[in-house]
């Protein structure tokens, strides 16, 4: 049987998630200035967005090898944010579980954070 304090995490992880609609994260994502962030449109912040995770803040996905993929962006724990399952460089210095809630102040950061390195959105 679980531990009652984990269920009691994920229940408040789960309620804390947000899917947001497409026009209401353009708008977000424009406020939060991404609209041309690294050379990339509001249009291919949206795609990415809702092709990573349909616009889903609590979305979540664990790899075979341990490592894991969390928020809106999929945000990799390998290389951006550490989740204490698999090795990180953590180079977003923030723990996985921030980005699964539906402020997703975090999350720009950290995609900012990654657009900036040579591959830009090809890091995803």
């Amino acid at each position: 049987m679980g531990s009652p304090l984990l269920l009691l995490a994920l229940l408040i992880v789960v309620t804390k998630a947000r899917v947001f609609r497409r026009r209401e994260l353009a708008h977000v994502l424009q406020e939060e200035g991404l609209d041309g962030y690294g050379g990339y449109s509001l249009a291919h912040w949206l795609c990415m967005a809702f092709y990573e995770s349909t616009f889903n803040t609590a979305a979540q996905s664990i790899k075979a090898e341990g490592s894991g993929d969390y928020g809106i962006f999929q945000i990799s724990s390998q290389q951006w944010c550490t989740d204490d399952r698999s090795p990180s460089d953590n180079r977003c210095r923030m723990a996985c579980r921030d980005l699964l809630s539906s402020n997703i102040t975090d999350d720009f950061i950290c995609a900012k954070r990654i657009v900036r390195n040579p591959q830009g959105m090809d890091a995803w």
